[in-house]
């Protein structure tokens, strides 16, 4: 077989060969939800305003029906009623994240909100008290608008302010928050909300931006990372990371060379924008530094748009997790380009397009096809890549429009196909994966998405004041996967083995056709 003609064989049928098996018996099943995303209550006991409260409820946001989070699916409200589906789920772990201007109104310590504290205790106590692990994320997008006043992650100050803020959730919860995710998806924030501005803070400066932020965030996770441990790990024992959002990347053509480069540079321009500095060396990947150097020389700078980390902020940032968590959920084909000079953005920059992978289902987001043979790739590439770590897939999961109520097949198909896929990373690839998360317990709003589509094991009613919860067909898919603990072989699926009776009858067959190639 042509290479060619080998791979596509191999993409068509090879990764989508059913692989039966079960992950270890210490595997975290879990599901995952966002503060803005589910609490409502948005200025309740003192909470202060975020950018996505600013940004929602100003006309004309661009968001379906003008939808926000002001009451979402009202969690702030209503724990009790999200405690019981966890626990009706026996989810291992449930993954949310803390809303910074509940807990600090202006986003410092001195206006500290004891309202906002005793709802996530109460949360935190009553997931315990289901034998439930939390997993928490300290900063979800939803920043206080205070903070975004004085310039928001391209003010430097953010670094102490956000340690500042991080030390106080560790002194606080850290005798029973085991496992902290520092922030959610800083690649996402960088770029879309202050390179192309479509979320919140809505800043567009496409061409340095988003390398300042970033570099803003990275140092600001590590610097958090060294309060942990130097100040709790010791006596807390809790682990640290980031959660890193990661799609993989296929070339168009194996056989083209630039296009393999440019699957890579992908790779690099996204993920290991974070990934490089916190797991490799404490700095960018050389591809990128290569990358925006020369752009930014043929553009007429003195110096690149990529900031620069010092040596002692590299030895300060390299080895800041204890663990991979990372997000997925599609897969999309890259060629290389020859990108614009003008204007001056990281997308620019890249030199590749990106494309949808055809041949996958489609999902209720227009830009989320189903490729579940991806998450294999992915896991074994973060495995290669960054020399074997334990890997935490913190989100996945697959969205349907907001009308579907119970029969949600298609959500089915997407975690049976996915898991499948990292089951075979985890035990024919030799992948550490330590746990799974799906997004996400129920529906509720979804960003520039609104509420036209949902994410959730139940459906919200939103229409109702009551908004009452109602289970899928997936949520009883997810139980029933996390009872098995992965695939277990069906009993018709098994092998058979034995012999037929000693009178049985073996024979060949042939016809005048077949031998002489005439028609009868």
């Amino acid at each position: 077989i042509a290479p060619q003609s080998a791979d596509t064989v191999y993409r068509m049928y090879f990764p989508q060969m059913y692989h039966y098996g079960n992950f270890s018996q210490d595997f975290l099943w879990g599901v995952s939800s966002s503060a803005y995303q589910i609490e409502g209550g948005w200025n309740a006991d003192g909470k202060g305003p975020s950018v996505w409260d600013t940004f929602t409820q100003k006309p004309g946001s661009g968001i379906p029906a003008d939808a926000d989070g002001n009451e979402a699916c009202d969690s702030y409200n209503r724990l009790d009623e999200d405690l019981y589906m966890l626990q009706a789920l026996k989810v291992k772990t449930y993954r949310f994240s803390l809303s910074w201007s509940r807990i600090f109104p202006n986003g410092r310590r001195e206006s500290l909100n004891q309202k906002g504290v005793d709802y996530y205790n109460r949360l935190i106590n009553g997931l315990l008290a289901r034998k439930i692990t939390p997993m928490v994320t300290i900063y979800h997008w939803d920043l206080p608008q205070a903070l975004q006043d004085i310039g928001g992650w391209q003010n430097v100050e953010m670094i102490n302010i956000f340690n500042d803020y991080c030390d106080f959730c560790f002194a606080t919860f850290g005798d029973r928050v085991k496992f902290w995710m520092t922030m959610n998806d800083p690649q996402g924030l960088a770029w879309l909300g202050y390179g192309t501005g479509q979320i919140p803070p809505n800043i567009k400066e496409p061409g340095t931006a988003p390398y300042q932020v970033a570099h803003n965030l990275i140092k600001a996770h590590a610097t958090a990372y060294h309060t942990y441990d130097n100040k709790y790990r010791a006596s807390q024992r809790g682990m640290v990371s980031i959660a890193l959002n990661a799609e993989w990347v296929e070339p168009k053509d194996i056989n083209v060379p630039r296009d393999l480069v440019a699957a890579d540079r992908a790779m690099q321009f996204n993920l290991g924008w974070f990934a490089h500095p916190i797991f490799k060396n404490g700095d960018y990947p050389e591809a990128m530094k290569a990358q925006v150097l020369v752009k930014s020389e043929l553009q007429g700078l003195s110096q690149s748009r990529l900031p620069s980390f010092t040596e002692e902020e590299k030895n300060s940032i390299k080895g800041t997790a204890d663990m991979f968590c990372v997000n997925h959920y599609t897969t999309r084909i890259v060629t290389h380009i020859t990108g614009l000079l003008s204007p001056h953005s990281y997308q620019n920059d890249w030199d590749f397009t990106e494309e949808q992978e055809s041949d996958s289902p489609a999902t209720a987001i227009k830009n989320q096809r189903a490729v579940s043979w991806g998450l294999r790739r992915l896991l074994n590439w973060i495995m290669e890549e960054y020399g074997d770590p334990e890997i935490y897939i913190t989100d996945n999961g697959g969205a349907t429009t907001a009308k579907t109520t119970w029969d949600d097949i298609d959500r089915v198909f997407f975690y049976k196909t996915y898991i499948n896929e990292a089951l075979k990373a985890y035990e024919l690839d030799g992948v550490m994966l330590k746990g799974y998360t799906a997004r996400s317990l129920m529906d509720s709003f979804e960003w520039l998405n609104g509420y036209t589509v949902g994410y959730g094991f139940y459906h919200v009613d939103f229409t109702d004041p009551n908004k009452p919860r109602t289970p899928k067909l997936s949520a009883h898919f997810y139980f029933q996967l996390m009872k098995d603990n992965g695939f277990p072989i069906t009993e018709d699926e098994k092998m058979l083995y034995g012999e037929f009776p000693q009178g049985f009858l073996w024979s060949s067959a042939t016809d005048i056709w077949g031998q002489t190639g005439t028609k009868p």
